[in-house]
């Protein structure tokens, strides 16, 4: 019985609550809409926290975009070390020594490439490791924005594929060779971007700044360059550092002939180059690149890449695989090749793998 003897009839409750549920469903359809979107499809909220530049939903990164934008960097930091080379401004500057004694430099034009081409990486890919030769100062923050274009010859060859974010690792070398650069031996320069997925390249990127010329490659997806189709294996023509050159020599002659050539050359990023086909006058042909001593990870990986993805090796002198994750350095030397007998030319050079500690 209702107060003062007044009866609400069924049909009258049933439109009273009708009613309700209209007005309530008026006030947060919007609401439960937005929430219900950003369960289901990982997209945000009205008003909620935006899905960060370069980061697919659940945390993953497409690798089409990240050789786009891994290409610009080196590109761009190359603009620095050319500019800071040209106006003859290098202000270098040792910055350690080597395990050899060897005294590193520090110029310039390392630092302002390597702030270039980092804050271009982070601000696309906030979410990925990097990991940099040279040290990045907070206090010298720059924003450097990526318009999200992607070049047509990446377009044309590499499908779109996503990682997790959390297995990506990338590798600058900001100025490779800084030693010849301070010399003024420009042809040996070069800047470098390496994605490792689960410690494997898959992404290499070597730009010459001062001839403009890039070679990039991604494993399982294309490449801009070729492998030289023509190799001598009994006779080899073998690429090392100029400080090398002696220690590799000797050894290399006893094990392939007196016939061997040994090219001593900068840069670890010209002398993968070398095993190419390379469009470039003042880049020197090479069959196999041996390094015997310690080496710096972000020297390699782009190079390691580019090689993997054209069917190539490097490895250490025992031929095991480098991994790109953990210590920044590699202790087991290197051997690398392409349309070679990889593991025979390991077996030829037992000798050289007892200086790689050194």
């Amino acid at each position: 019985m209702a107060p003062m003897g007044i009866r609400l009839s069924p049909l009258g409750m049933a439109v009273f609550c009708l009613l309700g549920l209209g007005v309530l469903y008026h006030l947060y359809s919007g609401f439960l809409a937005g929430r219900f979107a950003f369960f289901m499809l990982g997209e945000p909220a009205a008003g909620g926290p935006e899905t960060p530049h370069g980061s697919a939903p659940g945390g993953a990164v497409d690798l089409r975009e990240l050789l786009a934008v891994s290409v610009l960097a080196a590109v761009r930091g190359g603009e620095e070390v050319k500019r800071v080379r040209e106006g003859n401004v290098l202000n270098a500057k040792a910055k350690g020594k080597t395990r050899e004694g060897a005294e590193e430099q520090l110029t310039t034009g390392d630092l302002l490439s390597n702030r270039r081409m980092f804050y271009l990486l982070k601000g696309a890919f906030p979410a990925v490791q990097i990991n940099s030769e040279e040290r990045v100062d907070t206090a010298d923050h720059e924003t450097v924005s990526w318009d999200r274009s992607i070049p047509e010859d990446i377009k044309q060859k590499i499908q779109p594929k996503e990682v997790p974010a959390e297995s990506v690792t990338v590798w600058i070398d900001p100025l490779d060779a800084t030693q010849e650069y301070t010399e003024d031996l420009r042809q040996y320069v070069t800047t470098m971007v390496c994605v490792a997925v689960n410690g494997k390249p898959v992404i290499g990127v070597i730009h010459k700044p001062f001839s403009s010329y890039t070679a990039w490659a991604m494993v399982d997806g294309g490449s801009n360059v070729k492998a030289r189709s023509s190799y001598n294996e009994k006779t080899p023509r073998i690429i090392v550092s100029r400080s090398h050159a002696g220690k590799v020599e000797q050894v290399a002659r006893q094990t392939f002939g007196n016939k061997t050539v040994i090219i001593p050359a900068g840069g670890a990023g010209y002398k993968v180059l070398a095993l190419l086909d390379v469009p470039e006058k003042n880049q020197e042909e090479a069959d196999v690149y041996i390094h015997v001593t310690y080496i710096k990870k972000w020297d390699i990986c782009a190079g390691n890449a580019v090689l993997r993805a054209l069917g190539g090796h490097m490895t250490t002198l025992t031929g095991e695989e480098i991994s790109y994750t953990g210590s920044d350095g590699n202790e087991g030397g290197l051997i690398a090749s392409i349309n070679m007998n990889h593991k025979a030319l390991i077996e030829k050079l037992p000798d050289l793998e007892k200086t790689s500690h050194k």
